[in-house]
C-alpha cells in the first residue's frame, strides 16, 4: 500500500503512518488486522467516533432523497442545522443576538468567509492574528496563519494582516480605527493545546466594541462540544463570527461561519458563494451529530477532567478543556511513535507536546489502558 501512495498520491503529506481498514467506536483497525484505540478522532473530528448508527442512519436515509442540490435552492437539512447553531447559542449566553449562518466545506473555507466579512465591514482595514495561530492552508486562511514555515513559502499573500502575541500590552500597542477584525482561537491547538488568556480576549472584546471591529472565534477545533461546552469561549467573551469545522460533521466534511448581530448581514448576493456548500448530505450528518452532542457535554467535561486528572497524578503537566488536552513531554515526535508501535493514535504538533482529542463518546474504561501506558512515560 506505502508503494501504491508513493506512486499515485503527491507528496503534501509524507508517509501515511498507517492504512485504515475499518473504524468502530473509539478504535480503528489497520490493513492488517491489529486494532489501534483513536486518541485523535481524526485531528478533533470524528466527534462520535466511526460508524455511530446516528450518522450511518442519517446519511443513508439522505442518500435516498438527495444528496446535492446547487444553492439556488434550499433544504430542509440546512435549514434544521441552522437553526440548531442559532439554538447553541441561546444555551450558550447569546440570548436574544440574531444569527445568521453560512455553510462551506471546512474551517480553511469557513475562515476564509470571515476574511471576505472583515474585508465587507472595513474594505482597507487591518486584521489582527495571533502568533501560534493556525486557520488553514488556502491562501486567504494561511494570510492570518503565523506559522514561517508553512506561511512563507507563498509569500506575498493578502496584505493588511500583522500578527502579535497573544498579551494585552501587544495587542493595545496596535489596535485603533483601522482594525476590521482581530482572528483569535480560545485554545491554540496547532500550538500545542496553549490556551489564550481570558484577560487578552475580554481586552480583544472591549476593543472591538471601541473601534467598530470584528472579534472573530475560530472554533474549528474546539466548538461542538469539544471542550464540554458548544463554544469554548462563551463563558468568557461573546463574539461577532464564529467559524466551524471539525467535529461539526462528525467525519463528513463540513464547516460554518455564523454572522451575529450586524456580522450576519456582511454577505450579500454575489459576494460569496461555494458549491457543495450547506448540500443536504453533510448538513444531514451534522445535524445527527448535534443531536448526539446535545447529551454528552456533561460527560465530555467530566471525562476530560478526569483524564487530565490522572496524567497529572502520573507527573504530567496537562494544558486544554473537556477533550482536547495537551500532554507535556520530552520527545514527543518519539513518544507518537513509540505509542503508535503499541496501539495507541495521538499526535505531536511539536516537539515537547502530545495532544489528545478522542471521540467525544470515549469512556474512562477506554482509556485506561492509555493512561497505564503513559505511566511507562512518567
Amino acid at each position: 500500500m506505502s508503494e501504491l501512495y508513493s506512486q499515485r498520491m503527491m507528496n503534501a503529506f509524507g508517509e501515511p503512518q498507517l492504512v485504515i481498514e475499518r473504524g468502530e467506536g473509539v478504535y480503528v483497525w489497520d490493513e492488517n488486522g491489529k486494532r489501534y484505540l483513536d486518541l485523535l478522532a481524526g485531528i478533533a473530528v470524528n466527534a462520535l467516533g466511526y460508524a455511530h448508527p446516528a450518522i450511518v442512519r442519517a446519511i443513508t436515509e439522505q442518500a435516498g432523497r438527495a444528496t446535492h442540490v446547487s444553492n439556488f435552492f434550499a433544504t430542509a437539512p440546512q435549514l434544521e442545522l441552522a437553526g440548531a447553531i442559532q439554538r447553541m447559542l441561546s444555551d450558550e449566553g447569546y440570548v436574544g443576538a440574531s444569527a445568521r449562518i453560512f455553510f462551506c466545506n471546512s474551517g480553511a473555507e469557513a475562515n476564509e468567509a470571515a476574511i471576505k466579512m472583515a474585508r465587507l465591514h472595513k474594505p482597507r482595514g487591518t486584521i489582527i492574528a495571533l502568533k501560534g495561530g493556525f486557520h488553514g492552508r488556502t491562501l486567504g486562511a494561511l494570510s492570518i496563519t503565523h506559522k514561517p514555515a508553512i506561511r512563507e513559502p507563498f509569500e506575498p499573500l493578502g496584505g493588511n494582516v500583522i500578527f502579535i502575541d497573544p498579551s494585552v500590552e501587544a495587542l493595545d500597542a496596535v489596535f485603533n480605527d483601522d482594525v476590521a477584525a482581530i482572528f483569535v482561537e480560545t485554545i491554540q491547538g496547532e500550538a500545542g493545546v496553549v490556551p489564550v488568556p481570558a484577560a487578552f480576549l475580554r481586552r480583544a472584546r472591549a476593543l472591538c466594541e471601541r473601534f467598530n471591529a470584528l472579534f472573530v472565534v475560530d472554533e474549528v477545533q474546539t466548538g461542538v462540544g469539544r471542550t464540554g461546552r458548544w463554544f469554548a469561549h462563551s463563558d468568557l467573551v461573546k463574539a461577532d463570527v464564529i467559524t466551524l469545522a471539525k467535529g461539526l460533521g462528525g467525519g463528513v466534511p463540513i464547516g460554518a461561519v455564523v454572522g451575529i448581530e450586524k456580522a450576519g448581514r456582511l454577505l450579500t448576493p454575489g459576494s460569496h458563494g461555494t458549491t457543495f456548500g450547506g448540500n443536504p448530505l453533510a448538513c444531514a450528518a451534522a445535524n445527527a451529530v448535534v443531536g448526539e452532542v446535545a447529551g454528552l457535554l456533561d460527560h465530555v467535561r467530566g471525562t476530560g477532567q478526569w483524564l487530565a486528572g490522572e496524567l497529572e497524578a502520573r507527573g504530567f503537566e496537562v494544558r486544554g478543556a473537556g477533550l482536547l488536552l495537551g500532554v507535556v513531554v520530552k520527545d514527543a515526535p518519539a513518544l507518537q511513535a513509540e505509542l503508535l508501535g503499541r496501539g495507541f493514535i495521538v499526535n505531536a504538533p511539536n516537539t515537547t507536546t502530545i495532544r489528545l482529542a478522542p471521540p467525544l463518546v470515549i469512556t474512562q474504561d477506554e482509556l485506561a489502558p492509555f493512561i497505564e501506558e503513559m505511566e511507562r512515560h512518567s
